[in-house]
């Protein structure tokens, strides 16, 4: 049913982004590949892709530039042949008081993980309908449910995000196009693990005390999201047994916002 559809992914060539493209190829979906990174990297980046039997192609767009984000969707098109499905995964985070927050941070973290969505939908969205069939998948936060200090910028941004996503879902409802928000908690990446090695030396504890009463201090299961828990609910998202779930924020969190 996915086989042979594009999809194009934003913020895929790390990181949550870069799983989700693989599991999609996965399943026979064709790749549109965004995201920052060197070249040569990239290029190894959609080989890999393209090695898992489907046509990967990359766009350097800016995420806070609406031309570019315009002209990565039309670029999809002209090389896939249209647009099915949309993942807005690209997103920034800055943590601070909200009394000392740089303007600039609030501004580029509001502009990439909430306004950059709206660009591509605003775009994908006419091709969906002439192709009467499509999907966006908005990576959210459990933070589009619940709230963190320091973290107002990304916090506002997550709730936009999930405001966005319902209202999208209702536009588009009988148009064979779904909308909704995968909202999850700690994701092991990375990032995050580097994130674990930096907290343990400037606090003097553990990796172990940083993972349990640090970072999952609010996951109750105590373990991190998997990348891959991520991309199979995008894809069980996109597939028909889904298509009547739309507007919908599903946590992925540890149970973070049932308590």
């Amino acid at each position: 049913m996915l086989k042979g559809k594009t999809a194009v992914i934003t913020g895929s060539t790390s990181g949550i982004g870069l799983g989700m493209a693989q599991a999609f190829a996965d399943a026979g979906i064709n790749i549109v590949m965004n995201g920052f990174g060197k070249p040569e990297e990239i290029e190894v980046l959609r080989k890999e892709i393209e090695g898992r039997g489907v046509k990967a192609h990359y766009v350097g767009a800016d995420m806070t530039k609406p031309e570019q984000i315009k002209a990565m969707i039309d670029e999809a098109v002209a090389v896939m042949g249209g647009v099915d499905i949309v993942v807005n995964n690209a997103g920034i985070q800055f943590v601070s008081p909200v009394d000392e927050f740089p303007p600039e941070k609030w501004d580029a973290i509001i502009g990439i993980n909430l306004s950059a969505g709206f660009h591509v939908v605003r775009a994908a969205v006419p091709v969906m309908k002439a192709r009467g069939w499509g999907r966006v998948i908005n990576i959210a936060s459990a933070h589009a449910l619940v709230a963190s200090p320091y973290k107002s910028a990304y916090v506002a941004a997550k709730h936009g995000v999930l405001g966005f996503t319902k209202s999208v879902a209702l536009e588009v409802a009988q148009n064979n196009i779904t909308c909704n928000a995968i909202c999850p908690g700690y994701v092991w990446t990375a990032l995050v693990e580097g994130q674990v090695k930096d907290t343990a030396k400037a606090r003097g504890i553990s990796e172990d005390e940083v993972i349990k009463n640090v970072l999952l201090a609010a996951q109750w299961t105590k373990k991190f999201v998997t990348v891959e828990q991520v991309a199979g609910t995008a894809l069980f998202l996109c597939s028909d047994i889904a298509q009547n779930i739309t507007g919908a924020a599903i946590p992925i969190d540890g149970g973070w916002t049932a308590a």
